[in-house]
């Protein structure tokens, strides 16, 4: 077995490690968007639905709307607690131990991303079973069809969160990443509404959503849950994750 894989296996290995035993982190992942789902969607239920629009072929309720949106949260907290790991491991200089391993800084960098991908992807598919567990009526192929958006879109939030990481100087700093990055992307998106009902409240919403990289993520969600998992957009979400992970070795410093 080569070096490449030796530190494939332990980044990944290790991510999970940290997942399993940090239960409280295993328990708000799925606590969040649960909350979400069987307090805040389970009000709108009998009142709200959306109307037929793509890629729905039917009137829907708004229960199953809001399990993109929510997918894409789970997502997008967990590469911000990878960020936030990061950081620790900086401050600890377990960070600046990683990038003295025989290996490309890029390499180690991406590994991560993956593992925290996985990470992601694992959450995603708990949180979708429970849900359906409470009879939300995700379609069973949509559980298969939707893996290549939702690993698409773990991976840009991952590496959203590890930009974001090479950014903060210190714990006390994440507070305000989660006040003024994380509930903005999510909030200011079509997560909730549909974002033709978010232009006919405010056309200045409705601008700031679309051009939200969130929204598209949620969308890129959204279809492939519902039978079009391969989109245009699957195929700009991967050129730029690509993209990025060429250079991110230049993005981020193992100490600032």
């Amino acid at each position: 077995m080569n070096k490449y894989a030796i530190a494939f296996i332990v980044i990944i290995h290790r991510e999970f490690a940290r997942f399993i035993t940090q239960r409280s982190r295993l328990l708000s992942a799925l606590v969040r968007p649960l909350f979400w789902l069987l307090v805040f969607a389970a009000g709108f239920k009998s009142t709200l639905g959306i109307a037929i629009q793509p890629p729905y072929s039917t009137y829907i309720t708004y229960d199953l709307y809001v399990i993109p949106g929510l997918v894409g949260m789970v997502c997008l907290f967990n590469g911000m607690s990878s960020s936030l790991a990061m950081v620790y491991d900086r401050e600890a200089g377990a960070m600046k131990v990683l990038m003295t391993a025989p290996l490309p800084r890029r390499t180690i960098l991406i590994y991560k991303l993956i593992g925290t991908s996985l990470v992601s992807i694992v959450q995603v598919y708990l949180f979708l079973l429970i849900a359906m567990a409470f009879d939300v009526q995700i379609p069973s192929f949509g559980l298969v069809e939707a893996l290549p958006a939702i690993a698409v879109s773990a991976y840009i939030l991952a590496l959203a969160g590890l930009i974001l990481a090479s950014h903060i100087q210190s714990l006390e700093n994440f507070a305000g990443v989660m006040n003024f990055v994380i509930f903005p992307c999510f909030f200011l998106s079509s997560s909730l509404y549909p974002l033709w009902q978010i232009e006919e409240s405010s056309e200045v919403l409705f601008w700031l959503s679309s051009f939200n990289p969130f929204t598209h993520l949620v969308e890129l969600i959204r279809f492939g849950l519902h039978g079009n998992p391969i989109s245009m957009t699957t195929g700009v979400a991967l050129t730029v994750g690509i993209l990025l992970s060429t250079v991110i070795h230049r993005i981020f410093k193992p100490e600032i």
